[in-house]
């Protein structure tokens, strides 16, 4: 997570900030994942395809 935040601006990072931003990647990530499942299982599938995990990322940014 340090790496990812230096990478974007010459400046020192705090252990907090990237604990922070590996939490919020976490949860968002967990909210994407559950809705993907949810949309496998709605289609009657046992696999998560690519699809469901851009319909999922389109419904949790549209706040679903």
């Amino acid at each position: 997570m340090r790496r990812l935040l230096k990478r974007f601006g010459d400046l020192r990072v705090s252990v907090e900030a990237s604990e922070e931003l590996r939490k919020v990647i976490g949860e968002y990530g967990e909210r994407i994942a559950r809705a993907a499942v949810a949309n496998a299982l709605r289609e009657g599938r046992k696999t998560i395809l690519a699809r469901d995990v851009r319909a999922a990322r389109r419904e949790v940014e549209a706040g679903g």
